[in-house]
């Protein structure tokens, strides 16, 4: 299995659940995220008891089974963590399905 064959099941899941799965090309950015997938609101009770809208964005980091994200890769999802962003690096079938549970 090849790291193609992880995004292509990605795309396909995330479309089965009435999302998007976008491919990001970054400019003059190293080590950023293959993917944002946006998957459709849920409903949450908010402040007060009311219920709010939640939007689902998820940054995702394709690699081939076994392959881990190099460090340039490392640095840079650490900084969109610190910036409350969602980042998850997926190797296999079962990460997306997980991701997607």
């Amino acid at each position: 299995m090849r790291e193609r064959d992880v995004e292509a099941h990605l795309v396909k899941r995330v479309r089965e659940l009435g999302g998007e799965c976008r491919k990001v090309q970054w400019i003059g950015r190293v080590g950023a995220p293959d993917r944002l997938v946006m998957l459709p609101p849920t409903v949450a009770t908010g402040w007060g008891g009311n219920e709010c809208l939640v939007p689902t964005s998820i940054w995702v980091e394709l690699k081939a089974p076994g392959e881990k994200a190099r460090p340039s890769q490392v640095r840079e999802h650490e900084r969109m963590r610190a910036m409350g962003q969602r980042v998850v690096v997926i190797d296999s079938i079962d990460g997306v399905e997980e991701l997607l549970a």
